[in-house]
């Protein structure tokens, strides 16, 4: 069965780093691929590792004509059986043909770019239930969920990003938005005087963020370290992930802690709601509320047993749901299915 991807994503994202993720899965089963990108060397690089060649598109706006020829060339040489389209651009991209044409939607998003398509993938069950909502057909929509690398890292040092050894460290992860709730993170920091914080990330909130640290007296326990790669590492040296978002609609990096076995608090945003049992897989706590986010934390400062708990829950939960292994099966058995 032949399979054209096509992702048209940003320079850094969890769709973007899942997208890499599940090409080359999908290589080591032996499923052929055509693969197309936004033209991006550090993503070419990465695909390139693992035996697949990219063709660079520039993936621009409406007047874009260099990528609509592109993608149509793509098609007319290669003879795809699917299609398979990530996110807005992409999708409103895809020509016309012979295929069957799939859409992966990672977020609620506006479904006129998918008009075209004859199935819709989603990465939680929410939006399964959002697009079916939206007047989608049920048969037509199918939940596939994300996996994450599960393979051991030996952890970043502390001494390298000035951390003390005997200190209770979290780490949390994502771009640097305002979706992602960081400003509550650092408002919760006050009351956990003992507790660093490592953020990884990048984002037009950056200086925002590091003058709020400073504001509230906990610049000096704050790293920021930029955009990183090597999440497994970060997690071999912190002690629990905080996923403090006011939007999330997956919360890939919950599943990133459970692989690595840390244990998770997060805000009850969409996506965590949907993975965490409260309680056991993880601890939730409202949205916004910086005084629940702290306590929760302190929860896992004080309480070694209760994060190995949650650690041994949420590993489980990853195992049963969200290897690679399973994912890839899915994906495969949903392909062969459509191509038919």
């Amino acid at each position: 069965m032949r399979l054209l991807q096509a992702m048209a994503g940003a320079r850094h994202g969890g769709a973007e780093a899942f997208f890499v993720r599940l090409v080359l899965a999908l290589h080591r089963a032996g499923q052929e691929q055509c693969v197309l990108i936004r033209a991006d060397a550090a993503r070419a690089a990465a695909l390139r590792r693992g035996g697949i060649e990219p063709l660079q598109l520039p993936f621009g706006g409406w007047l874009d004509i260099a990528t609509r020829l592109g993608f149509r060339r793509a098609v007319a040489h290669y003879r795809p059986q699917v299609v398979l389209t990530w996110m807005n651009r992409a999708t409103r991209l895809c020509p016309r043909g012979d295929f069957v044409r799939v859409g992966r939607l990672g977020g609620y998003y506006d479904l006129k770019y998918y008009r075209g398509c004859d199935y819709l993938i989603a990465n939680t069950r929410d939006i399964a239930a959002y697009l079916v909502a939206q007047g989608w057909p049920r048969d037509r929509v199918r939940y596939l969920p994300n996996f994450v690398a599960a393979a051991p890292a030996a952890p970043v040092a502390r001494a390298s990003l000035a951390t003390p050894e005997e200190a209770p460290l979290a780490l949390a992860l994502g771009r640097l938005h305002a979706n992602k709730g960081f400003d509550t993170l650092l408002a919760a920091l006050p009351q956990l005087p003992e507790l660093y914080l490592w953020l990884a990330g990048e984002g037009d909130q950056r200086d925002a963020l590091e003058r709020h640290a400073a504001a509230l007296g906990v610049a000096a326990r704050v790293r920021f370290l930029g955009w990183r790669e090597d999440t497994a590492a970060l997690l071999a040296a912190a002690d629990f992930l905080v996923c403090p978002s006011r939007h999330e609609p997956l919360g890939n990096v919950v599943i990133e802690a459970w692989a690595a076995g840390r244990p998770v608090a997060a805000t009850a945003s969409e996506g965590p709601r949907a993975l965490i049992r409260d309680n056991e897989t993880g601890l939730l706590v409202p949205v916004d509320d910086a005084g629940a986010l702290a306590a929760a934390l302190g929860r896992l400062v004080g309480h070694p047993a209760l994060r190995a708990r949650l650690a041994e829950a949420g590993r489980a939960a990853y195992e049963a749901e969200y290897s690679e292994a399973r994912v890839v099966r899915l994906y495969r058995d949903f392909l062969a299915e459509v191509a038919r």
